[in-house]
């Protein structure tokens, strides 16, 4: 049967681009959905194989609800990532002049990434909130917005003129997007993997985060992104996303994430899965399975009194 792909549409999104690049996506049954909740219950529900995501952008950083409805709806598993360039075009209906747009529409991550531009290019021009930058193409074409900052490859599929192009405020801007399944066994290792957990924090007290890092820290697991977010459960309570090197079968990563379960009232393991940039961790001396493989069998003759 074709995987069916659920992802955050309409046709025509940056989420649906970055699904294009995971291997088989192309040749598979797409399904867009209008909301980032939707699409992730469409994979819990069993309505689709896999979810695709954004999670994290170089200018804004992550995506407050994918965190959230990851570490704390029902539970779902990364196994796969890719890093997807975006720069924005201005898109317009047919015969729509510069001086024409009073009114821009994006999705609220899109908005920031191009402050700048929109306020030198079209000072007077308002700002819309849509659920995605191809919904905000839709309502240009429906004749509700003026423009819409999206993706130019939206413009033919909406019938939208480019009134400008690679607009962007910070040069070499990439999302990154999440592949998900749900829980199960993690891809096979590939020596550059990446693992995400959520850590919950039990009762606050001073050094608890430091406690935490310190699992990291001294196994020489480098973190590429820690994040807070509130439990919701009430007001200072929170917890911590992290992403980081290695993979759940590497030791030094278990020995981690066991030193986390021991310490945190609860952790949720995200998966484990290869990096979209291919780049492989710098192990430092000590912390290699070798090691950690040496270490146990120089205690176990320790306590049998047969020393190695």
């Amino acid at each position: 049967m074709p995987q069916r792909y659920a992802y955050l549409g309409p046709q025509g999104t940056f989420t649906e681009a970055a699904l294009l690049r995971f291997p088989g996506a192309a040749d598979a049954e797409h399904l867009p959905l209008a909301t980032v909740p939707a699409v992730l219950d469409a994979l819990r529900r069993d309505e689709a194989d896999v979810a695709v995501v954004a999670l994290e952008n170089s200018v804004e950083g992550s995506v407050p609800t994918t965190l959230d409805e990851l570490a704390t709806g029902e539970p779902l598993q990364i196994v796969g990532e890719v890093n997807l360039p975006v720069s924005f075009a201005l898109l317009v209906r047919p015969g729509t002049a510069i001086e024409d747009v009073k009114t821009v529409a994006s999705h609220p991550i899109a908005q920031p990434q191009c402050r700048r531009w929109l306020a030198e290019n079209v000072p007077d021009a308002e700002w819309r909130a849509a659920t995605s930058n191809a919904e905000a193409a839709q309502h240009v074409a429906d004749g509700h917005y003026d423009a819409a900052l999206a993706g130019s490859f939206a413009a033919a599929r909406y019938g939208l003129s480019v009134l400008a192009e690679d607009i962007h405020d910070v040069a070499d801007a990439v999302t990154r997007f999440i592949a998900l399944r749900r829980p199960g066994t993690p891809p096979a290792p590939t020596g550059a993997d990446r693992t995400t957990v959520v850590a919950f924090i039990g009762a606050d007290h001073p050094g608890a985060l430091l406690e935490i890092l310190t699992e990291f820290s001294v196994r020489g697991i480098n973190l590429t992104l820690i994040q807070s977010r509130p439990t919701g459960a009430r007001l200072g309570s929170y917890l911590f996303w992290m992403d980081f090197e290695g993979h759940v079968a590497d030791e030094r990563v278990g020995e981690a994430l066991m030193g986390l379960r021991r310490i945190c009232a609860d952790v949720r393991f995200i998966g484990s899965y290869p990096r979209a940039d291919g780049i492989s961790p710098d192990i430092r001396r000590g912390t290699h399975d070798a090691d950690f493989a040496a270490a146990a069998s120089w205690l176990a003759s320790l306590r049998t009194g047969r020393r190695a």
